[in-house]
């Protein structure tokens, strides 16, 4: 898809190819901060594998902006996750995971229009979808930052089991 940061598209996660490219940003102290998979590539291949081999409830995905991979996401059934059990989730709530991988693409608001333009794009293709949803770690700043210049609203604070969030809701318009 066009934006106005360049080409982006989304491209499924595929091991092994794909390993060393996203524990790498998983090691990234930044990142390992809120993401919490810092450690041997293991970690983040069995984090991704658990996915995969899922119902396809949540899909992993690299995202290339002009071609070269810059991001980490996941787009994930939001009311069939654990997620639907702290928040009044709607049926078809789709919810999105981001890093941003190499530290020159962050703090430039590439993420707030990479978000918005997939947070368009699902509710053009999940046409049972209302919203989107995100659940970032409250003292992510940047993150927070990031989904409210795209269009997120903050919807209410969750506590959630090792994180203390804020549900961001990107509505239907």
């Amino acid at each position: 898809m066009d934006t106005s940061v360049g080409q982006f598209r989304l491209q499924p996660v595929r091991l092994p190819r794909d390993l060393a490219q996203v524990a790498g940003w998983m090691n990234d102290p930044d990142i390992a901060a809120f993401w919490e998979l810092a450690g041997p590539k293991e970690l983040t291949e069995h984090h991704i594998r658990v996915q995969l081999d899922g119902d396809g409830r949540s899909v992993p995905c690299l995202g290339l902006l002009d071609g070269v991979p810059m991001s980490y996401w996941e787009v994930y059934r939001a009311d069939l996750d654990p997620i639907a059990l702290h928040y009044p989730s709607r049926p078809h709530d789709t919810g999105l995971h981001l890093l941003l991988g190499p530290a020159d693409t962050r703090g430039r608001g590439i993420g707030s229009v990479l978000l918005r333009a997939v947070a368009e794009r699902v509710l053009r293709e999940r046409h049972d979808a209302r919203r989107v949803v995100a659940e970032p770690d409250i003292r992510n700043v940047p993150s927070m930052h990031a989904f409210l210049k795209a269009g997120f609203r903050h919807d209410r604070d969750l506590p959630l089991p090792g994180k203390h969030a804020a549900l961001l809701v990107y509505d239907r318009r």
